[in-house]
């Protein structure tokens, strides 16, 4: 991504910097790969949901992937379709339920028998039909960090397959459910595409057993999870959408009038956004050099939350020289460091540094912890 350093030197930091460019040119390739096949992509905005970030995926065509009602109403003030929004997650309250049905959406990924009974008793109420895809645990390990991994039976999201029949059959059985199909999520940052392939094999295994037994499902919903590459960012702003695709196009085995959908957020938006920070102290004790940033983990809480490592660049210094530091933030938590013995050019108080790849669960996880001020952001247009 562009980083004009000229442009960040009258703005107070900490800021995103959004290159909306290479968005631009992100969206452009996913539409590219899935031209001519049945595919749908949903854009998870629990990446993010920066409303500058969301009016460029509503020009883009593609739909929403959500977990909260407030989400479901802000995709609709973007412009998202209704007609074209998915809504997961495994408590949806009442009134996110009724937010979801007033507005006639696509579907519901239904996590639990008791989540589908109580949309089915809305729905009946407001006289409506209300579309479910029921979320299926496929015991798929994608590898990921383990608060990322979703697809396994010790997680908390889906449907067990042994227990899906009678989850089918009650979906069925209830007067104002429409079951669309079936929906899979295994995990997050999946960097390797067997798991993937993996998913196709059990989706295809549950497409024929259902035929068998005479359910056809309009829709297959394969999540997300494509992961990003957090360390050589600038080499690869894009991620690899080509392989990904193939592997459905390849693996999956559709019938006649089948959809998949796609449920994409960090792989879209991760690489357009940079978290900006200016160097405050850089401190030294007996065993270590720290470079003290004004951004903390109140504005990337990635690193304390996951341990993940971001490239961070220092985009001012004129030095030839490089050092090892470990690079913190401000905030009273031990936790509160965006990477340990990271090699950087010299660097000094005042210093400008972008810390990468932070398009996605960066500001939309945010806090005012401390309270600090939310980081506002700049837009490279």
């Amino acid at each position: 991504m562009r980083l004009p350093i000229d442009m960040f030197k009258n703005l107070r930091t900490p800021f995103y910097c959004y290159d909306l460019p290479l968005l631009r040119n992100t969206l452009k390739v996913i539409n590219d790969e899935i031209d001519g096949f049945p595919f749908i992509v949903h854009y998870a905005l629990k990446a993010n949901a920066n409303p500058v970030i969301l009016n460029e995926i509503v020009k883009a065509g593609m739909g929403a992937d959500l977990v909260s009602g407030n989400e479901v109403l802000a995709a609709l003030d973007a412009g998202f379709s209704a007609s074209k929004m998915a809504y997961a997650g495994v408590g949806k309250t009442d009134w996110e339920i009724e937010a979801g049905i007033d507005n006639d959406i696509f579907c519901f990924n239904v996590e639990s028998v008791p989540e589908m009974e109580v949309i089915n008793e809305i729905a009946a109420r407001k006289g409506k039909m209300a579309g479910i895809a029921i979320r299926v645990n496929p015991n798929i390990d994608a590898h990921t960090h383990r608060y990322i991994t979703t697809g396994t039976t010790d997680n908390k999201f889906g449907v067990d397959i042994p227990v899906l029949d009678e989850v089918v059959e009650k979906a069925m059985s209830l007067s104002n459910i429409h079951l669309r199909g079936l929906h899979f999520h295994i995990g997050s940052q999946i960097t390797t595409l067997e798991p993937f392939r993996m998913l196709c094999e059990k989706a295809n295994e549950l497409i024929d057993h259902y035929e068998k037994l005479g359910i056809h499902f309009e829709m297959i919903d394969v999540g997300g999870g494509l992961g990003v590459d957090y360390e050589n960012p600038l080499e690869n702003p894009i991620a690899p959408f080509k392989e990904f695709f193939n592997v459905f196009k390849q693996c999956l085995k559709l019938r006649d009038g089948q959809k998949v959908h796609f449920e994409l957020g960090r792989s879209i938006v991760a690489q357009c956004g940079a978290l900006i920070s200016r160097v405050v102290y850089v401190k030294e004790n007996s065993i270590k050099k720290f470079v003290i940033l004004d951004a903390g983990m109140t504005d990337l809480i990635r690193p304390a939350l996951y341990s993940a490592h971001h490239k961070i660049v220092n985009l001012s210094s004129q030095e030839c020289g490089v050092e090892t530091y470990d690079v913190v933030g401000p905030i009273c938590e031990s936790s509160d460091v965006f990477s340990c013995d990271e090699k950087l050019p010299i660097t000094r108080r005042g210093d400008f540094v972008a810390i990468l790849t932070a398009g996605a669960y960066g500001e939309s996880m945010a806090s005012r912890y401390n309270m600090r001020y939310l980081p506002h952001c700049h837009f490279i247009d």
